[in-house]
């Protein structure tokens, strides 16, 4: 499932290579937002909390902004494609899951930058274990929310309800979320290598819908085979049809795809 998942992406990824690109320069306008405008605020007046606010606010825009991009990569994972036009519904429906997403993230930043460093800085036991708690509980709600996009875009338009299937989701597949969460750090450090162009934010995301959408495929199988093993999903069976719609391409099938 791992191997099909990776080539899938890797597919859809360099067949929609431009749109790729395209959303995560638009992504890199409004990230500039939380770096560039609180310096700039600065200048001009002296108040921590203004900064913390236009940063907020700037996460705020980003996380919505990949909201609606989700809902788009969506039809890629489908085997379709997506217009322009189609982002600028999507934002209608998926700027509340940005902003629960934005407010996460912020409260992550907050906790890593001030929180986390406060309770080290008592320099004891104490300390040194509340630090440690907010850290792993952190890094679970972290497993959880890297689905919350593309859970919210495929099966739950409903906030809470987003949450909660993230939630089942993350315990369920315990392994793939870790690989998923450890495979997105290193996409992001290649990302940033490629100046976050490819495959960047709009990769992970993408990446996070195909991985979404194979694992309903074993919640189908389940529901039509009552007490069955969990441990024990006929992969092989299940993605029978998914490997013969995507097939398999050789190198030159990539640069010289017209030659087929």
């Amino acid at each position: 499932m791992i191997g099909f998942l990776l080539r899938k992406t890797l597919y859809d990824l360099w067949d929609n290579m431009f749109k790729v690109v395209a959303i995560n320069l638009g992504f890199l306008v409004f990230a500039a937002l939380p770096v560039f405008l609180p310096k700039l605020a600065a200048k001009f007046i002296d108040s921590q909390a203004l900064e913390i606010a236009l940063s907020a606010v700037g996460i705020l825009l980003c996380s919505v902004y990949l909201a609606a991009a989700s809902r788009c990569f969506k039809q890629i994972s489908d085997y379709g494609s997506f217009g322009f036009s189609d982002f600028f519904k999507s934002l209608k429906i998926a700027w509340p899951a940005g902003l629960v997403m934005g407010a996460f993230i912020f409260v992550i930043f907050l906790v890593f930058s001030i929180i986390i460093p406060f309770y080290l800085s008592m320099t004891s036991i104490v300390g040194l274990f509340l630090a440690m708690i907010i850290f792993w509980a952190l890094f679970f709600a972290l497993l959880s929310f890297q689905f919350y996009f593309t859970v919210h875009s495929r099966l739950s338009t409903n906030l809470i309800k987003a949450l909660k299937k993230c939630m089942i989701i993350s315990m369920d597949n315990s392994g793939l979320s870790l690989f998923l969460f450890v495979h997105n750090i290193a996409a992001f450090a290649i990302s940033a290598l490629l100046a976050f162009m490819f495959p960047g934010p709009a990769g992970i995301i993408l990446y996070m819908d195909e991985a979404l959408r194979l694992c309903l495929l074993k919640y189908d199988w389940l529901e039509a085979n009552p007490g069955a093993n969990r441990r024990k999903i006929p992969w092989d069976a299940l993605l029978i049809e998914e490997r013969e719609r995507t097939g398999v391409r050789t190198f030159k099938n990539f640069i010289f795809p017209w030659r087929d």
